[in-house]
């Protein structure tokens, strides 16, 4: 599902849209309104368009061969980059970013939030969470990758009561997904590789007391919250059948959980707990706090996808950087309030961040020092409570603006250079990058 190599070797996608040199700063405008009776395209085009001359053997064979294939799937050359969107009312759009086509895959209820996987994007209603297939993907081989397209989807819904806390892997192919519901406890584990072929099968759902908690896939287990008194203080590992295995490790206010190509992170009031797989065992091994930093709950990370260092904020101007390899945290302080922060973990040390005030901050990595910021963009959506979505990758960042109707393609490496400005006709109130 990765886009990066371990040398960042991935090739570049090729962007349809001229890219502005460092001296002209050009900005490229699609207004999305205005062009969807021309550009949306059908479902039913989408899956009966002829194979193109860079579909290869595996995307004829079913199994993949352990390549990440899927019946039905073409293999394509290029990271078949997206931006899959969910409007207030429901309605889910994908923007393709090599050729700026749209399609609007169809509907779901009304979500209060989202979450993603590179290929999922998982809406949580209130009552549940439906689940669409942005219908692009790729698939990590470690030392080389391979790109997946096929028609979108809606898959349909998981029942259950109160906010759903989601956790996802790196592979959008196989191992599991989890979903912990608030308000009546849930826990669930949802087969991944069977939403690859369109059907939504849970490989186990536990009952529990209520409480915000988690259920975090790893390899073939899982790890799952228990509360005391309505609140989580242990996470407790169980394999992919719902059978305990044994291991349990204390986590005062679990929250925020992430997966690199380490393993999967969860955050805790006095650090992280990092659990892995090995020789078919679950491991888990904690990352305390370095001696100092207060304790803290740490409600998300962000990173380019499935790079070892994580970030997170502890408050506003307190981020915290977990580098997964190492089992070390670097703490830095923000030059100015943040909402957001994202580690890119690249050559050049970035790491990208949302200001209170709507700028979107690359910052040093090292040290926390600016390097490069934008004007307010998104100023009126913080203003008015409607969340932007920043999201990293090799080498843009996307920023949504749901109140001002727009979503940007950010250069961050070239002095914030905005590369790209896309008009919505609808907020967008949930932004995914997809196909990565």
């Amino acid at each position: 599902m990765t886009l990066h190599c371990p040398d960042d070797s991935v090739p570049l996608p090729r962007r349809k849209a001229p890219v502005s040199s460092r001296n002209t700063r050009m900005t490229h405008r699609i207004t999305v309104g205005t062009v969807l009776g021309v550009l949306i395209l059908t479902l039913v085009s989408c899956a009966e368009q002829p194979p193109s001359a860079q579909q290869t053997e595996s995307s004829a064979d079913p199994t993949g061969a352990g390549h990440g294939a899927i019946a039905g799937a073409e293999e394509v050359a290029e990271p078949p980059l997206a931006l899959t969107t969910i409007d207030p009312d429901g309605t889910v759009a994908h923007l393709d970013l090599l050729d700026e086509s749209i399609t609007e895959i169809g509907e779901v209820s009304q979500a209060s939030a989202m979450t993603t996987d590179g290929r999922y994007l998982f809406a949580d209603t209130g009552a549940g969470v439906e689940i669409v297939d942005s219908g692009v993907w790729t698939w990590d081989h470690v030392d080389h990758f391979h790109y997946y397209r096929a028609a979108p989807a809606l898959l349909g819904a998981v029942e259950g009561e109160g906010r759903a806390a989601i956790a996802t892997t790196n592979s959008s192919t196989s191992g599991g997904t989890g979903i912990s519901f608030a308000a009546s406890g849930d826990a669930v584990l949802l087969d991944t590789e069977a939403l690859s072929k369109g059907e939504v099968r849970e490989l186990f759902r536990l009952d529990r007391d209520p409480h915000d908690g988690l259920v975090v896939p790893v390899g073939s287990f899982a790890l799952v919250t228990d509360a005391e008194g309505g609140a989580a203080t242990t996470v407790v590992g169980y394999d992919s059948t719902g059978e305990r295995v044994g291991l349990e490790q204390p986590c005062i206010a679990p929250a925020g959980t992430i997966t690199t190509r380490v393993g999967a992170v969860i955050g805790c009031a006095d650090g992280a707990l990092l659990a892995s797989v090995d020789d078919g065992a679950l491991s888990i091994e904690r990352i305390p706090f370095p001696d100092g930093a207060a304790p803290s709950s740490i409600g998300a990370f962000a990173n380019r996808e499935g790079r070892p260092t994580v970030a997170a904020l502890a408050a506003p101007t307190d981020i915290r950087l977990l580098d997964t390899r190492e089992r070390a945290w670097t703490l830095l302080t923000a030059p100015a309030p943040l909402t957001q922060v994202t580690a890119v973990d690249d050559e050049g040390g970035h790491l990208l961040a949302l200001a209170q005030d709507g700028r979107m901050l690359v910052l040093s990595a090292d040290d926390g020092t600016l390097l490069a910021e934008t004007a307010p963009l998104v100023a009126e959506s913080l203003a008015s409570g409607r969340a932007p979505t920043l999201i990293a990758d090799q080498h843009r960042a996307y920023l949504s603006a749901p109140a001002e109707r727009r979503l940007y393609e950010i250069d961050y490496a070239d002095d914030a250079r905005i590369a790209r400005t896309f008009d919505t006709a609808t907020e967008p109130a949930f932004v995914a990058e997809t196909g990565r």
